[in-house]
């Protein structure tokens, strides 16, 4: 099942899973169905695995292009509140985001192109989050947006989370000048 979000462009997948008494079986990438669902033009090349501690806060981090990153992402062990803002200029929806909850309960899969900042915070001791990334990963092209900055709005659930030196320095979202567009 797929689910479509006011912000253009934003997936949530559910994909289909097969109980029994053991458990149960899902597929979690398939690039012919994926290729259906997203589009051939997104192809992924690298997969990253993090482990976070319970209020660990990762974000808002983005790509620029031609580096610029789509991200399939999901929780593999625990959970998180998993944060999409749109930095596309002639969006529509510049500078709103997009907030799920994604469980290694639920298996939901979260779709996020390029020209989207990305976040999470853990809800959970050793929640283990999985990314599937359109482009490599390039620390010149890298850049960071305040994650509790106050135009974007975002209402995370936690007063003093678990940060980086680098996410704590995050840009200013008014100071920041977005390099994309909507295709």
């Amino acid at each position: 099942m797929i689910t479509k979000f006011e912000i253009e462009g934003l997936l949530l997948i559910d994909p289909r899973k097969f109980h029994d008494e053991r458990g149960y079986f899902f597929e979690s990438f398939n690039t012919d169905k994926y290729h259906e669902i997203l589009g051939v033009d997104h192809v992924f090349v690298q997969d990253n695995v993090s482990v976070s501690k319970k209020n660990v806060l990762r974000g808002l981090h983005f790509q620029h292009p031609p580096m610029a990153q789509g991200k399939l992402v999901s929780v593999l062990n625990g959970s998180v509140i998993d944060v999409a803002v749109d930095i596309r200029k002639d969006s529509p929806t510049y500078g709103q985001h997009c907030m799920v909850e994604l469980s290694r309960e639920n298996g939901l899969q979260f779709w996020i192109p390029p020209g989207f900042a990305h976040g999470f915070l853990a809800l959970e001791d050793e929640t283990v989050f999985n990314y599937k990334c359109t482009n490599y990963y390039s620390p010149n092209h890298e850049e960071t947006l305040l994650w509790d900055d106050v135009d974007l709005k975002i209402n995370w659930p936690i007063q003093n989370p678990i940060i980086s030196n680098k996410d704590l320095v995050g840009k200013i979202f008014s100071n920041f000048e977005t390099t994309f567009i909507t295709k």
